[in-house]
């Protein structure tokens, strides 16, 4: 470990932040281990060890067992010293998630809400997030920032929407960031959706081993977050993983992108929906869909995976077809970037059951065979709520970087 030397505020800042890091990673840990790991002086360490106690950060848990002499105190991170809020935007649904430092999302919940207005849909989701944290299980808890997971093209230096094909032209060229930091009052992060599932994925899910992988969101878009040795890779201008938009059928269904044919437009939440319901005249009586399309005069995305496990089924074919076309897409990405693990996610894996079979066997027939062999494909360890959970990882990853200010803000809402 580096020993950071002067006196400066940003190398004081990068001290306490290191000292923090290491004291958030180790079970528990006493201040003359800190001063060996980090090469700063006992006197220097102590007066760290004083400034994060007293905001909450580090407490003291005990005596470890001497080697002769005094028995050394033992520190440890208090995860609960913060808390961040997570948030998830689709075109009618929004998802919040309440997290503390260092622990899985638990408190997660799920709004119906349109989007497809920025002004409005952040009104409400500012006013449903302020319910939240002001309930009586948060309300003196300290929140220190905000991580959102959104659908979109986005750029990311300046906090705002560049095109989000799935919400609407209203957004285009929004600045997100700033409007949510004027409503909630904490710092905002941005990402896409599908970087902040593999985000969770990394941090949370099946791919805490893995530095280099690849998150497949299947939603209402299609696209993918790509890790590679443990980063977020975002392209020249921070857009790629839009496999979304990878032409499968020439002249195919036009596409929200302004293309014919893009996998979206083929296999995404609203195409599959679309086709099922321009199809229901012509399918058995007896199949299950057909029965609730009769009913209701309509069907739903939950109506086909609900019965897309039925073997033989209307549903269960469609999902089937979407998985070669989903595996094509597979193949390509796994000989482009050669992860060690591809994870399927977003609405549509809830009925992986039905699909992730002829998934693998077109990867295995049409990607590189040394690479194919070497990769695994799994069903995201998450489940519905990688996106929300990787907004949470964001604003965590964000808040304690080692040149982070959130000790420098904690002080002053200490003074």
């Amino acid at each position: 470990m580096p020993r950071y030397a002067g006196n400066s505020k940003y190398v004081k800042n990068l001290n306490r932040m290191t000292v923090m890091n290491i004291i958030k990673d180790a079970d528990s840990i006493s201040r003359q281990q800190l001063a060996k790991m980090t090469g700063l002086t006992p006197p220097a360490i102590s007066q760290i060890i004083r400034e994060l106690i007293n905001m909450g950060f580090v407490k003291e848990v005990g005596l470890e067992k001497s080697c002769g002499g005094r028995r050394p105190i033992q520190l440890q991170f208090n995860p609960e010293a913060g808390f961040v809020v997570g948030l998830e935007v689709t075109r009618n649904e929004i998802t919040i998630g309440i997290t503390d430092l260092k622990n899985h999302p638990e408190d997660i919940q799920n709004f119906e809400m349109e989007m497809t207005d920025p002004e409005k849909g952040i009104s409400q989701v500012s006013e449903t997030i302020r319910r939240i944290i002001n309930n009586s299980k948060y309300r003196d808890k300290k929140f220190l920032g905000m991580g959102i997971a959104f659908p979109g093209l986005l750029n990311l230096e300046a906090g705002m929407v560049k095109r989000s094909i799935n919400l609407g032209p209203l957004w285009d060229g929004f600045p997100i960031k700033n409007a949510f930091e004027k409503e909630i009052g904490l710092p905002i992060y941005i990402e896409n959706n599908s970087n902040a599932s593999a985000l969770a994925e990394r941090w949370y899910g099946g791919g805490t081993e893995f530095t280099d992988l690849v998150y497949i969101n299947l939603g209402e878009g299609i696209s993918a977050g790509i890790i590679m040795d443990d980063r977020i890779l975002q392209g020249f201008q921070g857009h790629a993983g839009e496999i979304g938009h990878i032409v499968m059928v020439e002249d195919g269904p036009l596409c929200n992108c302004g293309n014919r044919g893009c996998l979206e437009s083929i296999c995404g939440i609203p195409a599959i929906v679309r086709k099922a319901t321009s199809e229901m005249p012509f399918i058995k009586d007896d199949d299950p869909l057909k029965e609730i399309w009769r009913i209701n005069g309509k069907i739903s995305i939950n109506d086909i995976l609900n019965s897309a496990f039925i073997e033989g089924s209307y549903s269960n074919e469609l999902l089937k077809q979407m998985g070669k076309y989903v595996g094509l897409v597979v193949a390509d990405v796994i000989n482009l970037y050669n992860p060690r693990a591809v994870f399927i996610g977003g609405k549509m894996a809830k009925a992986a059951e039905a699909f992730m079979d002829i998934l693998k066997q077109t990867v295995n027939s049409h990607a590189f065979p040394e690479i194919a062999r070497s990769t695994e494909i799994k069903l995201s360890a998450l489940g519905g709520n990688s996106g929300v959970i990787g907004a949470c990882a964001l604003a965590l990853r964000e808040l304690l970087k080692p040149n982070s200010n959130i000790l420098e803000n904690m002080q002053a809402f200490a003074d």
